[in-house]
């Protein structure tokens, strides 16, 4: 089979796809494309960009290509959640050790902040790390993707903080307030960096 005829069947098979399940937005497309004709994203973002030039289909939005480098990659709106994941973590760590615990209101932020730290943040990056283009099990909406990896960081938070309690109760730092905040900080960061990567390398893998 040509590149020529082979490139027309995959155009045929996405116009017809527009037709029969009419997707919102170019990733649904992408999407439904990449299961039902077992080819690469590269492949169906190439088709949709000719048949869009052409005039056939019209999307408001359009096919992107993951920057090659990571810094520029860091960059753009996919990265948005890496750098306010960081910026919580480093805010509360500073709260937590700026904010007395009698230093009313004030410490309510303290309070807000310390939970979102202990108890989403670690698990949340961990996750990422080890499913940065999707969460473990497919599920056909965003929604349940997203209520998935919820649930997946609440419950990996809840394993990994006392993990981290339990080390440095063997070390001389003890379990105290800044070892437990410093240690927390520096596995979300690490996690999340790691996650960023995987992320990136992931989508130009896939392009």
């Amino acid at each position: 089979m040509s590149s020529e005829s082979k490139d027309s069947q995959i155009e045929r098979a996405i116009l017809k796809i527009i037709g029969e399940k009419a997707p919102q937005n170019i990733r649904q497309l992408s999407a439904i494309a990449m299961e039902e004709l077992k080819i690469s994203e590269k492949e169906i973002i190439k088709a949709i960009l000719k048949l869009q030039s052409e005039g056939k289909i019209t999307f408001r939005e359009n096919p992107s290509i993951p920057p090659e480098s990571l810094a520029s990659y860091l960059r753009t709106g996919k990265a948005l959640w890496y750098w306010t994941t960081i910026v919580a973590a480093a805010l509360t760590a500073i709260v937590v050790f700026t904010i007395p615990e009698n230093f009313y209101p004030w410490v309510y932020i303290r309070y807000i902040l310390g939970i979102i730290f202990v108890i989403w943040l670690p698990g949340y990056s961990f996750i990422k790390a080890l499913f940065p283009a999707q969460v473990p099990i497919k599920t056909q909406t965003e929604t349940l993707d997203a209520i998935e990896r919820i649930a997946l960081s609440l419950g990996m938070s809840i394993c990994l903080v006392p993990i981290v309690g339990l080390l440095l109760n063997y070390t001389p730092w003890g379990i105290r307030l800044t070892p437990i905040v410093l240690s927390l900080l520096a596995l979300t960061i690490i996690l999340s960096t790691i996650a960023i990567i995987r992320e990136h390398k992931i989508g130009i893998e896939e392009t």
